[in-house]
């Protein structure tokens, strides 16, 4: 039976472990995101030595995200199955590729009822192309980066903890602007608060963007697979033209100085917001990682 216990910063090298043997480009498997998102999610763990067993607790009922790891992944299906039935709650699994769901039902065949989440698809693009912003389907962002460098006395570099109070003060300057629905900008700003507490201990990385020496954009991301680079947040002045894709572009120099083997960055999900998506879509993505979620069928 699996033993779950609350996540917890101890919990990260074990799960690390676990986050490269699955090797995934998803951005629903590192721990970065897990810890920095636990106040939405109440995870509880469990290591069963050939995969990290996560339980969530923020829904209607517990849901796993996908067991993740090495080895015959047909007994901890099973472990999971089980536990759902004696806690009384149905077994649904989330954050599944889809090279899980047909491993799912190369084990179970029949078994689970499988629906795609379109709202939760990653974004995946060539690290080359954001640096470089080559062609005509980037040709905007790259004007908008030429106005931006033209208008402003800029600088970019690595964020350290003493920039951390001015990135708190931009994201609240730009919270009072965005939209806040079901509490998502209230959790974001948790989550980067989080982040700055604990950032060197998560390994994080990130970049600052300057404009007549006042911050105007940083981002923070980790590396989470052999070939890519998530970014979990990314927040600059929208009132100047051009800071975005120019923090972005920025960022993406340093992650591949500091990593030079990465090829993709991960700028995760769009959560279903039309602005988001439009917003991702226009960076023209090399890979729309889809995501699914299964549920065992009652009379399986």
């Amino acid at each position: 039976m699996l033993s779950f216990h609350p996540l917890s910063l101890a919990d990260k090298s074990w799960i690390d472990r676990h986050v490269f043997e699955e090797n995934s480009r998803s951005a629903d498997f590192n721990f970065g995101n897990m810890f920095l998102w636990d106040g939405r999610y109440r995870q509880m763990v469990a290591d069963d030595d050939r995969h990290l067993v996560t339980l969530c607790c923020a829904y209607e009922h517990p849901v796993f995200p996908f067991p993740i790891g090495c080895g015959d992944l047909a007994p901890v299906l099973a472990d999971m199955r089980d536990y759902a039935a004696a806690n009384g709650f149905p077994l649904v699994i989330k954050g599944l590729e889809e090279r899980h769901v047909a491993l799912v039902n190369a084990l179970f065949p029949g078994c689970f009822d499988c629906t795609e989440d379109r709202n939760y698809a990653d974004y995946l693009y060539s690290a080359d192309k954001l640096i470089s912003l080559a062609g005509k389907k980037l040709h905007g962002k790259r004007n908008h980066i030429n106005r931006f460098t033209a208008e402003h006395d800029w600088s970019s570099r690595e964020l350290t903890p003493e920039l951390f109070p001015d990135c708190l003060a931009l994201l609240a300057r730009w919270a009072e602007d965005a939209d806040n629905a079901a509490g998502t900008v209230d959790g974001e700003h948790a989550a980067i608060a989080r982040a700055f507490e604990h950032y060197d201990a998560l390994d994080l990385l990130g970049g600052a963007l300057f404009a007549e020496g006042e911050l105007v954009g940083f981002t923070v991301g980790e590396k989470i697979s052999a070939d890519t680079f998530d970014v979990h947040f990314e927040k600059a002045r929208a009132d100047l033209n051009g800071a975005y894709p120019t923090v972005n572009r920025e960022f993406v120099k340093l992650v591949r100085e500091r990593y030079p083997e990465i090829a993709y960055i991960n700028r995760e999900d769009d959560m279903g917001l039309e602005n988001l998506r439009k917003s991702k879509e226009s960076y023209d993505p090399d890979i729309l990682l889809r995501k699914f979620t299964v549920r065992w069928r009652e009379t399986a």
